[in-house]
């Protein structure tokens, strides 16, 4: 049974937390893991931007196809619904023309890669992105194109693992400018408020099973 899960973000990770990431049950990383060493090196889940640059990037990158933390994952989820991107085409060329690869789809060729290397796919559905969007529409974000993989993952691990411990680390809510991380960062506070999520280090989790 998954008791402790870590989503594990691309920001600084905090000193002397990795071993308390890699004494979890389930750690999730991102993308080309870029908090792996300093963040630890457990790795069951890699959490992958499937559409657009980041997802031609990391396919086409024979670097992160042997990267420890892919290689060593179980799973990889693939964050945007095809259905859902695919849709946003049309409106994205009007609203952001300059993001006309944006909804180019990988999806099957992530699919591809974990047949190839015996991995299990999971493709997050569109009902988690739109539940996030109804979620940060209370605190009235700027204009945005879609939430961060960030926050589309917490919300699935939330959904997914409604009985486990959730921490957060290396999460800074900064970075491309059309995510709303401010929204997002006010979104996480109000479910660590509520005692659906922690932050890795802070004083909540001195009372622990990790200790201070």
């Amino acid at each position: 049974m998954i008791k402790k899960i870590v989503i594990v973000g691309n920001g600084e990770v905090g000193e002397g937390q990795a071993g308390m990431i890699d004494a979890a049950d389930f750690v999730i990383r991102f993308n080309d893991c870029r908090s792996y060493g300093a963040g630890g090196s457990r790795t069951d889940a890699v959490a992958v931007c499937n559409t657009g640059r980041p997802a031609k990037a990391m396919l086409g990158s024979p670097e992160w196809r042997v990267h420890a933390g892919v290689v060593g994952a179980r799973e990889i989820w693939s964050v945007r619904d095809p259905e859902k991107f695919a849709a946003m085409r049309e409106p994205l060329a009007v609203s952001h023309p300059d993001l006309d690869d944006f909804c180019d789809d990988y999806t099957d060729a992530f699919a591809a890669f974990c047949a190839e290397t015996g991995k299990t796919h999971v493709v997050v559905g569109k009902a988690v992105h739109e539940a996030v969007d109804s979620s940060l529409s209370a605190f009235a974000p700027e204009p945005y194109v879609v939430p961060s993989s960030g926050m589309i993952v917490i919300a699935e691990v939330m959904n997914k693992f409604a009985e486990a411990e959730v921490m957060l680390a290396g999460f800074g809510h900064v970075g491309w400018k059309w995510h709303p991380f401010a929204a997002e960062r006010q979104l996480v506070d109000s479910s660590i408020a509520a005692g659906r999520l922690t932050r890795l280090g802070e004083k909540t989790l001195v009372s622990s099973s990790y200790g201070a």
